[in-house]
């Protein structure tokens, strides 16, 4: 979602948009071919010989991928990418695609980046899978040096993604691990292993030897799931060593609605307890239909609930979206403030799969200076905040450490499980019949 869709909702919100595009972002959700600049899908269709592009105006296809992606439905959504892969099949391209990312990102506010890609979508014109790996390593060096220069600060690292519906995620996982760690091709910027695409039918346990790989050389593994599936498929991501999930917002359906709240099934408690990190992406679950608007979204549910969420763009040119607009989208819907920005932003740097020095220089010299600046303005919700070490004092996490929890009310409570198709009414008026039968007797 674009920050200029709230141009006309500003004054509603308890941030500023301005405010909220200048903090430090931290993304880990953001598909590579997913993200392109539509002129230079068109520079390098031009350049390579593709006429597959529905049109060479880059006004008209940037609008042309948002449009296609509303589709409602994930299968329809990801045909979108036919023509971004198209255009990544050379070195030269794939650097420069993941040097703009980088670049792009940076002027979004994002300090820290994951972005993931297939690598066995881009040998197409002959490029093997290491030379894939080693152009968009060339290219995320490249963007930080621009960043760099521009007085900026960002740092970007490469998930390598299998596709779950082809045969080679074991051949991708090798893949992984040969790039895993800064003493090999990969330089140390290749951090983890995902597996992508049509999710509905294609379990993660299609590809044990891929994950038996990964955990044998301590490789971290995220997993799409809980967006075109439901709660099995989380499920089944879990069993295969998974540390993150994609999406994963269709864990609502292990919730039920009891007179005493809100129950977490087995796998939503295991998530929740376990501090499981959701890499939401809420413009994107719009579109291929997890909801039907982000005012709609499991989001804010989840978030109460004391899941660990992250907020993430998914595809920046499908979706039409940036961090920025997805955090203020959050912020107008659910009437987020900054300290819970701050919140998702660190959820997602706890989470992150650098290591451990690169956090804690992101946090200490980006991401809580930012907000220490904010000073009066970070409030965290009881109105006499004395700051960022009230709130993020130890280390710790807000929600649920140093801020108490919120409780919803009732109202709130049924307003919540109405947008999800869950009710406590049901139940009330079980109750009350039962006490009626319970008088006449």
């Amino acid at each position: 979602m674009s920050d200029s869709e709230f141009s006309e909702t500003e004054a509603t919100s308890t941030v500023d948009p301005d405010v909220v595009r200048r903090l430090p972002k931290v993304e880990l959700h953001d598909h590579l071919d997913g993200g392109l600049r539509p002129q230079t899908i068109i520079d390098i269709a031009a350049e390579t010989g593709y006429d597959g592009l529905p049109t060479t105006d880059a006004a008209e296809l940037e609008k042309w991928f948002f449009d296609a992606a509303n589709s409602g439905d994930l299968p329809t959504y990801l045909t979108t990418f036919d023509h971004t892969t198209a255009v990544m099949q050379t070195r030269d391209s794939l650097v420069r695609v993941t040097r703009e990312a980088v670049e792009d990102l940076a002027a979004d506010g994002v300090c820290y980046a994951e972005l993931r890609f297939a690598p066995e979508q881009h040998q197409a014109k002959g490029l093997s899978l290491q030379e894939v790996v080693d152009a968009t390593v060339q290219g995320v060096k490249e963007g930080e040096r621009v960043v760099s220069a521009r007085g900026g600060r960002i740092h970007v690292r490469l998930l390598m993604c299998a596709m779950r519906h082809a045969d080679r995620a074991a051949e991708i996982a090798q893949l992984t691990v040969d790039n895993h760690g800064e003493h090999t091709p990969g330089e140390g910027y290749v951090v983890g292993f995902d597996i992508a695409g049509a999710e509905d039918g294609f379990p993660p346990s299609n590809h044990v030897e891929a994950f038996r790989i990964l955990r044998e050389n301590l490789v971290p593994v995220t997993v799409h799931a809980g967006e075109a599936a439901g709660v099995e498929s989380i499920a089944d991501g879990l069993r295969q060593g998974a540390v993150r999930i994609g999406h994963g917002v269709r864990i609502y359906e292990d919730l039920d609605a009891t007179m005493n709240g809100i129950e977490l099934g087995e796998v939503a408690k295991f998530i929740r307890d376990r501090r499981i990190p959701l890499e939401i992406c809420p413009t994107s679950n719009t579109q291929t239909g997890v909801c039907d608007t982000v005012a709609d979204h499991p989001f804010n549910l989840l978030y109460e609930l004391g899941f660990t969420c992250t907020v993430n763009t998914d595809n920046r040119l499908v979706s039409g979206c940036t961090m920025t607009g997805e955090m203020l989208a959050l912020a107008e819907n659910f009437d987020l403030e900054y300290w819970q920005f701050l919140e998702l932003t660190t959820n997602a740097l706890d989470n992150a799969f650098c290591d451990q020095p690169l956090r804690e220089s992101l946090e200490r010299e980006v991401i809580y200076p930012a907000y220490a600046e904010l000073g009066g303005t970070l409030s965290s919700g009881e109105g006499d905040s004395e700051g960022l070490g009230e709130l993020h004092g130890d280390h710790g996490h807000v929600h649920g450490a140093g801020v108490e929890e919120v409780q919803l009310s009732m109202e709130n409570l049924r307003a919540e499980l109405a947008e999800l198709g869950l009710s406590l009414d049901d139940e009330d008026d079980e109750d009350s019949e039962d006490s009626e039968e319970t008088e006449e007797k």
